[in-house]
Parts: structure tokens; sequence; C-alpha cells
């Protein structure tokens, strides 16, 4: 039997979300040279693969009391929303509301560095695609904690386990959840 686990794992090949190259490698958001690249973004197109996420993601985070969840643009924008359809589908009692945080605030407008639905003092999750050095998860908690919020827990999708980025994010006092990492995705590959 194939946990929901495997099936989103799979579903990186199937959509073609993952690479591996040995030889040449990606660059990444940091500058450095990975052997791996994990495109959520082209996962998240994919309406099986989003229903898969947020299945687990509801289910590791059904347990943990929050108002509302979101992260940097533009990767958190549909994982954040998918989590909240899918959890207020399943539970009435789970009406997670859902925000972005801007990479800089608009220049005309309010000027707001955070869109969408936030009241001060709200319980917040921050979601992210990839944890890698935690750069991108790190400055949405910044923002989101400047606005009042409060961020105990973060989310993503894979953790590639590189650049000591779980440890970056917990010592920011930020317990970090992850359905899968990149050991996860390359023995997926592996099998038949």
């Amino acid at each position: 039997m194939v946990t929901v686990r495997e099936q989103l794992a799979r579903a990186f090949h199937d959509t073609q979300s993952f690479k591996w190259d040995q030889d040449k490698g990606f660059k990444l958001a940091s500058g450095e040279i990975s052997p791996f690249y994990v495109d959520c973004r082209a996962l998240m197109a994919h309406p099986e693969a989003r229903r898969l996420v947020a299945q687990l993601a509801y289910e590791a985070l059904e347990d943990i009391e929050f108002d509302c969840l979101g992260g940097l643009e533009l990767g958190a924008i549909p994982i954040a929303v998918t989590i909240s359809d899918f959890a207020c589908a399943a539970s009435r009692q789970r009406l997670w509301r859902t925000f972005v945080v801007r990479k800089q605030a608009k220049d005309h407008g309010l000027g707001k560095l955070i869109e969408g639905s936030i009241r001060l003092s709200d319980r917040a999750v921050i979601v992210d695609d990839v944890l890698t050095s935690g750069g991108s998860l790190l400055k949405a908690v910044g923002v989101a904690r400047e606005a009042g919020l409060l961020v105990d827990h973060a989310f993503v999708i894979v953790d590639r386990q590189e650049q000591d980025g779980r440890a970056r994010v917990e010592r920011e006092k930020v317990q970090l959840i992850s359905l899968l990492t990149v050991q996860d995705l390359t023995s997926t590959m592996k099998k038949p």
C-alpha cells in the first residue's frame, strides 16, 4: 500500500518537478550549486499534487492552534490557499485565513508589506515551498512578527537538508514542519 507521502514524492517525478544532476548541478538563490532542483511551483500547478500537499499539510498542522497562514510571495500563495481550502472543507472549525508577505512594500495605496487577512496577535504559520538556507522563510517570519503576528511554526513542502536551514529557522524559536526531504525524492527516484 502506497502512503500519501509516497504518492507526493512520486508526484514530484511525474510532474517533472524534481531534477537531479550530479555533474553540473543547479544554481540556488544563495548562489551555491546543488545537484538537486526542487520546483514546487511546477508541482503546485497540478491539481492532484495540490490535493496531496493539502491533505498531508492538514494532517501535520491540525493539532497546532493558529489563525492564519502565509508566506513570501510568490511561492507561498498557492500553498497557503490550498491548505486553507482543504482545512475548511475537512472541518468547519478550521477557518485558517491566508496572507502573503510582499518582497517589498507597495509604493502606492496603503504601502503594506502583508496582504490578506491578519489581525494583531494572530497566531500564524509561515509557509514556503522549499527550505535550503531558510533565508526566505526567516524574512517572512520577521515581517510577520513586525506586523504583530505570533509565529512559532513554519511549514515547507521539501526540506533540502542543506545549508543548515532547519537549524537557522529553529534558532529563531520557530518549529519547522516538512512533508518531504530531498532524500525522500531521491529514494523514490530509485524505485522501479
